[in-house]
This record gives structure tokens, sequence and C-alpha cells, in this order.
């Protein structure tokens, strides 16, 4: 009797659960008719507009740099999740503020793909890893309107009233809100960020439009961290498009793609670290260690750290200087921050990082997350000097810089090595320089000689070791 009564018991609990799997079934069922998602296998669209680079503001708190985007083109496939984004671009901002590959001179083409569990960036058409942006880019394939409806029905969606929610566990939530038709209007996203920890991004959809079984909108709106990063106006759809994207072998084989460190000693107790993108300057001191960046994510990080460790064993790192603020150069510093470290950047940064340097990260809790500590931040507005009585470490900021109001840049006076990082970024051997000069790089060899500083080598955080001359020649300074 006790077994009957408990079986009917769980049974009428269950009722609403199941009740509203039905109602949340069927009313995605309407959204996916409303849109001619059913039976929609691929899709391609293309336009033109702006876009802005995100995490590449001239300073904090200011809006992404702006690029026209003279075509824009999406090519998805939700049955084998996978996109391509290929966009030709061109300058937007005259003069140039902030980062993102400026200046572009004249026509610039940027491929983004992704297939299933692997991104890549073609690069002069050859494939580059790019696992840090996977999770961005499935978020991109979900939130397509056609996107958001197939992921919500496969991912145990609520409805709410016009309100869809899901999440796909560990990578990415998102609310979707519908219009009066059963239309996707608004997408709200959460993804993991290096840098910021949990990043909202949202995006809009206005004026939908017949293209052939499809209902699509003609005007995407997108942000991400409170700033536009995308601003399109769609001018062809074609459903069912053939959509093949593919990763590579050298993709597919990739690993630990962040996690090679190259190292060389350029002095006595300091050696540069390469082996990606993305480099970093070790400097030893008597009784601890100084790091110049921590860039890109927790992989390189904690890397770049491990690495850095094992060059002077028994001496800890004190301190992590950072060149600026933007994604690629910080993405690092909360795994830094979380050791205990204390991080340098210019002062108009400082209340930046105080904060993001605390921000949650709950989708993927990083090393920042689960330390629990609180981030040390020091500021430097016009000079810094670190020393132990036989090495000094100065650190400057480069003055009057339109790539980043808060750049840094480290100088040893001794050995005569300046470390900097985005301001000049030297071409391969015999490579002509660029005309005009690009006004970061004109900006840094001015600042060098406004400051006197008796510079040998460069120990550029992109590139490659160069004398002092080869960045007067790019400035069209002359030696």
């Amino acid at each position: 009797m006790r077994t009957a009564i408990a079986l009917t018991a769980a049974l009428l609990l269950a009722l609403p659960l199941t009740a509203a799997a039905q109602d949340a079934g069927a009313a995605l069922e309407g959204v996916a008719k409303a849109l001619g998602a059913p039976g929609l296998k691929s899709l391609e669209y293309s336009g033109s507009g702006v876009q802005f680079q995100a995490g590449q503001s001239p300073a904090p708190g200011q809006s992404w740099p702006r690029f026209n985007a003279k075509s824009y083109s999406r090519a998805v496939n939700y049955e084998t999740a996978s996109l391509r984004d290929e966009v030709i671009r061109t300058q937007g901002e005259n003069p140039p503020r902030g980062g993102g590959v400026q200046p572009v001179r004249g026509e610039q083409r940027q491929v983004f793909l992704l297939s299933g569990e692997h991104a890549w960036n073609l690069v002069a058409d050859a494939p580059v890893p790019a696992p840090i942006a996977m999770i961005e880019r499935q978020m991109q394939l979900w939130t397509t309107p056609h996107g958001v409806v197939k992921a919500a029905m496969a991912n145990n969606a609520t409805v709410q009233g016009r309100v869809i929610a899901f999440a796909l566990p560990g990578r990415i939530t998102v609310k979707a809100v519908l219009t009066d038709q059963n239309l996707i209007e608004r997408v709200e996203a959460v993804v993991p960020n290096p840098v910021l920890g949990d990043m909202a991004v949202e995006v809009t959809y206005a004026d939908y439009k017949d293209f052939g079984v499809v209902k699509f909108p003609t005007r995407v709106r997108q942000s991400a961290g409170g700033f536009p990063t995308l601003d399109l106006t769609v001018s062809d759809v074609k459903p069912n498009a053939t959509v093949d994207v593919q990763a590579p072998d050298t993709v597919r084989q990739a690993t630990g793609v962040y996690g090679r460190v190259a190292t060389q000693m350029v002095a006595d107790g300091v050696w540069y670290l390469t082996g990606g993108s993305h480099h970093s300057v070790v400097i030893e001191m008597k009784d601890h260690l100084i790091v110049v960046e921590s860039p890109l994510n927790d992989e390189r990080a904690l890397a770049v750290l491990a690495e850095a460790r094992s060059l002077a064993p028994g001496k800890p790192v004190r301190y992590v200087v950072n060149s600026h603020h933007h994604f690629d150069h910080s993405g690092g510093l909360r795994a830094f921050a979380a050791e205990g470290i204390t991080v340098i950047t210019q002062e108009i940064n400082r209340p930046y990082f105080e904060k993001t340097l605390a921000a949650p990260a709950t989708l993927q809790p990083d090393h920042m997350a689960k330390s629990g500590r609180k981030p040390v931040v020091e500021g430097v507005r016009d000079r810094r000097v670190l020393t132990d009585g036989a090495r000094s470490v100065e650190i400057h900021h480069i003055a009057g810089s339109t790539h980043d109001d808060g750049l840094l840049m480290v100088y040893l006076p001794k050995e005569k090595l300046l470390s900097e990082a985005d301001a000049f970024t030297p071409p391969p051997a015999n490579t002509p320089p660029a005309m005009p000069p690009s006004p970061f790089t004109v900006n840094l060899s001015d600042n060098i000689k406004r400051l006197g500083l008796n510079v040998d080598r460069l120990l550029p955080l992109h590139g490659r070791i160069v004398p002092l001359a080869d960045l007067h020649t790019a400035a069209g300074h002359g030696h």
C-alpha cells in the first residue's frame, strides 16, 4: 500500500515537469516554424556595415575601435556545428585609436573558422589554431536566430512567456526574447573571458524578411562587455547552402597551443620567452624575479610562470609588469594575481584591473576564481624604477600613443635592452618598412629619444629581437 501511495505521489510530482517540458517543446516548435528552421541544415548570409574589435579600446571604459566591414559573410552548418566568417574590412577611424591590427592599409581580409571543438584562423591562407576563440565562436553559431531554436531544443530549454533560456554547461548561457510573431528579437549570452571572467554578449535582430524557406533579420547588432562589436545590414541569405568546414590535420593535432615556451638568454639574468604569438621577458633580481607581460590566458600565463621559476629556482616572482590593458596582453594576469604576484600597470589601467581581476568566473572557474585571493595592483604614472642595488629596471609610460593611453615599456639601462608591445612589431628580415610609417611606431621612436634612453636591442612582445636602428628606420627617422 505504501509503495502504491509513493508511486502515485511521484507521478503527481512529475506531471508539472512533464507538462512544462511539453509546453516548452511546443513553444519551440512554434518558433522553429515561424523562422523556417525545420529542415534547415545550413545557412549563409552576407552584408556590410561596421565592426568593432573587442578588447582593444584606446583606454579602459572606452568603446572598442571601429572598422568598416566592406563585406561580411557568415556560413553555418548546424548539423556539423561549424562556422566560417569572412570579413573584408578597411580603416574606420583616422587617426587610428586602439588595437586590432591598426592601421589597416587598403583592405584587410579576415577568416575565422569553427568545426566542432576546433577553432582556427586563416592567415595568408595558412590555418593557425585558435583554441582561445572556440567557445566564443560556438556562441556565435548557436545565437544565430535559427541556431538559438536548434540549440534550445537540444539542451532542455525553458520557455516562460516570450523568453527562451538554456545553457551549454561550462561554456555558454543563453536567454532569447521573442517578438509577437515568434521570431528571435534579442539574445543575451554569457561566455567565459580571460580578462572579464563572465562576459556578457548581446545580439539584437530586426527587420525580418523572407529569404526562400526562411525568415531572417536584415539588421544585426551585437555587443560584448557592454560595447558594440557589430552593426550589420544583411543583403543576402542562402538557406541550405553548401557549408563544408572541416578542421585541417594541423589544427586537429595541435595541443597545448599556448603552453609552449621557448627561452633565450639575452643578458646575464635576462631571458626572452617566446614559443607563440605573444612573448614575455623574465628579469632576475637578487632575491626575486620580475616578469614582463602575462598574455592571452591561464594556459599561457602558467606556462610562462613555470618557466620563470625554473630559470631561477628558489626565487619567487614578485611582480608582473603589464604593457597595456588589451585583452590579448592582459589575459594571463588573473593567473599571476592568483599566485599572489603584484600586477604593475599604467595608472590609468589600475582601477580597471582592480575590478576585472576580482570579477567572477562562474562558467569556467579559472585560476583566479579558484584561488580566493585578493588581487594586488600598483599603478605607474610616468616612471618607476625597481632596483636591488645591482640591477635597475625602469618602467616608462609611452606618452601620447594612440594605440593605448596606458602603454608601458620596460628598459634595462645596464643591459641597454628595451621591451615594448604593439608600438613596433618587427616584420620578418629583409621586409621593406611600411609606408607611411605606423603612428604607433613613430610615437615609440619619439618617446625613446625624448627620454634619452640608450638602447642597443629591442625585445618586442611580438615578433623578434632587433637592433634599435630597425625601429628608427621603420619610423622613417633613419638610424
